[in-house]
């Protein structure tokens, strides 16, 4: 049982850092602060972490895990046909782990900061392919690959556009309007296809 504890100790640190990110914002956060909002030492943090650059990769490596796992999870449930496991895709890109409101203010300033940071930008780059890899394989099932790489493109500029204007509004995520949007999108594509591919 011991040995559970750095991890959760890890675990704490990395919530309070998002705690203390959408009060402070990225470029204002510190060690002490995160370590003040865990109810913990400074050493601590610097013990697992190392420095503040450590504690941000840890808390981004967090955020970009749990998008991965609720992408996994929606696309486990959901049936197998293309439909399905787009609409599981914008499920998961829309999930509470990625709408709640520390989250939000986490990913925007991790966005702002992947400009000025190669190394997050790289974090940042390799998750935009991982979706666009993700939905272009889907739409490639029933379209033409150039059609596909287009429908694919559109949905993840959608995702994104989404996720970003509900982010900016200051209010509460309405994860379900856009989810229908975005389903929308999948549905027109898809039936676009279908339509062209009748005799």
């Amino acid at each position: 049982m011991r040995k559970d504890i750095p991890e959760r100790r890890k675990e704490q640190l990395i919530n309070a850092a998002f705690e203390t990110i959408g009060k402070a914002g990225l470029a204002g956060i510190t060690l002490s602060q995160v370590a003040k909002q865990a109810g913990m030492s400074t050493g601590i943090v610097s013990h697992y972490f190392g420095d503040k650059d450590g504690l941000l990769d840890a808390t981004m490596r967090k955020i970009l895990r749990d998008l991965r796992d609720a992408v996994a999870e929606r696309r486990a449930q959901a049936a197998d046909d293309t439909q399905s496991q787009l609409l599981a895709i914008v499920e998961g890109n829309f999930h509470l782990s990625q709408t709640s409101q520390n989250s939000m203010r986490a990913w925007l300033a991790f966005w702002a900061a992947s400009m000025h940071s190669t190394y997050l930008r790289r974090l940042q780059r390799a998750n935009d392919r991982r979706l666009y890899s993700n939905i272009s394989h889907q739409f490639q099932r029933v379209l033409a690959r150039q059609d596909a790489r287009t429908a694919a493109q559109g949905l993840a500029a959608l995702i994104d556009g989404l996720w970003l204007r509900g982010s900016l509004t200051g209010q509460d995520f309405d994860a379900q309007q856009a989810s229908l949007i975005a389903r929308d999108y999948v549905v027109q594509k898809l039936s676009s296809s279908l339509s062209q591919t009748k005799p």
